[in-house]
């Protein structure tokens, strides 16, 4: 299993939720951690490994000791504003300031079918919200300050130049 990159389509496409956890979406979400400990990162949504459905994972420790995996999961609460740079595994060399919620609270359901409700605020809050983003087929870039914006377009440019190469047998 591997991370997209930008511009592959379905990473702007919703994800679908899904029906019925069984050994399937299990192996996915297992799969998915190891691709996202593989690339380094903390957050990882099935779309960023081209599957639309409503699946991710996330440990911002970073060290597989906070691994969760979540399905179908969304924000029922947002409460204040900060500012802070982000990346994103399915931009490689993109890093830009996004204004997300400063709290929000998660419904989600865990391998088992439990419904949960997180409550987080800082770096866990926002890897939640760049997560569920992503099932909703928004991209970072989307979000990003004008200044980091206009600063990005020249890699962005690069990314979109490699992917068509890619699609058209170029390398």
């Amino acid at each position: 299993m591997e991370v997209v990159t930008y511009p592959n389509p379905v990473l702007k496409t919703k994800a679908k939720p899904i029906k019925e956890i069984n050994n399937e979406i299990r192996q996915i979400a297992e799969e998915m951690l190891e691709a996202m400990y593989d690339a380094r990162g903390i957050g990882l949504a099935a779309p960023q490994v081209g599957l639309s459905i409503r699946l991710m994972v996330l440990d911002v420790t970073g060290e597989k000791t906070g691994e969760r995996v979540f399905i179908n999961p969304y924000i029922s609460e947002e409460k204040g504003e900060t500012l802070e740079e982000e990346g994103c595994l399915s931009f490689p060399d993109v890093m830009g300031k996004i204004i997300r919620s400063q709290y929000i609270k998660v419904i989600a359901y865990n391998l088992k079918g439990e419904k949960l409700e997180i409550e987080a605020e800082g770096l866990l809050g926002r890897a939640w919200q760049h997560e569920i983003d992503h099932l909703n087929g928004c991209l970072f870039i989307e979000k990003m300050t004008p200044a980091s914006t206009i600063a990005n377009q020249p890699r962005l440019k690069e990314l979109e130049l490699s992917y068509q190469n890619n699609k058209a047998g170029i390398s």
